[in-house]
């Protein structure tokens, strides 16, 4: 018989306990830079050092923090359930803790792009991405980054594996962030859904959506009992 398929639908939330700041939470990115100076592509062409200084100092956080409970959680359910994690966050700690089958809606901050060819992608050895380091083609190397106002090109994909879910889960993220947030949509109405989130929501919108008021550790310690019963 095979596995449920598992939809996990991350956001910085979950790695907020890991140590990586979040953007919107008080004392979060947001607070020493403006979204328009940092994150999208007019402010990488008016300046291109201080948009990589701003990812070069979240790549050394990420290098520096590790896959918490919650990220280990998610990797073990692979035993019991067909799992794909779909994430907002850039950070490889789902990957880190084991999750086979990751889908980055918004990037992957250890990696770097070609600015004349998107289709160029480069792994990055260390947390550093400097002016004068190119493409093959010649070009300077970028964060592998979806910035605001930029099409997120793995949306299509996201939404068809969400629509073909048999149990969805929603951790450590507003929702408020579209196109991804519209995930959810995509999903059939009949099925099992959890958020995970220490909030409050109002989840009129969402059937069959069960609240789990709590951090992403606890809520995933939770939701893997619940699981059990499942599977």
């Amino acid at each position: 018989m095979p596995k449920k398929r598992l939809v996990i639908f991350s956001g910085a939330g979950i790695s907020a306990e890991s140590g990586i700041k979040t953007f919107r939470d008080s004392g979060g990115l947001w607070e020493e830079y403006k979204i328009e100076d940092v994150a999208t592509l007019e402010a990488w062409e008016r300046n291109q050092e201080l948009v990589n200084k701003f990812y070069n100092q979240r790549r050394q956080q990420v290098m520096e923090a590790s896959p918490n409970e919650a990220h280990k959680i998610i990797a073990e359910l692979q035993s019991d359930f067909d799992v794909t994690v779909i994430t907002q966050n850039v950070d490889d700690l789902h990957e880190r803790a084991g999750s086979k089958k990751v889908i980055h809606l918004h990037g992957e901050l250890l990696k770097a792009q070609s600015t004349v060819d998107p289709l160029l992608i480069y792994n990055l050895k260390n947390w550093e991405i400097k002016i004068g380091d190119k493409c093959a083609k010649g070009s300077q190397l970028r964060p592998f980054i979806v910035w605001f106002g930029e099409m997120v090109p793995l949306m299509e994909i996201a939404n068809e594996l969400a629509s073909k879910a048999d149990l969805l889960t929603v951790i450590g993220t507003s929702l408020n962030v579209y196109p991804a947030a519209g995930l959810v949509n995509y999903t059939p109405s009949a099925i099992s859904k959890w958020l995970i989130d220490p909030s409050d929501f109002n989840l009129e919108d969402f059937k069959n959506m069960t609240h789990i008021k709590e951090t992403a550790v606890n809520g995933m310690r939770e939701l893997k009992e619940r699981l059990r019963k499942l599977k």
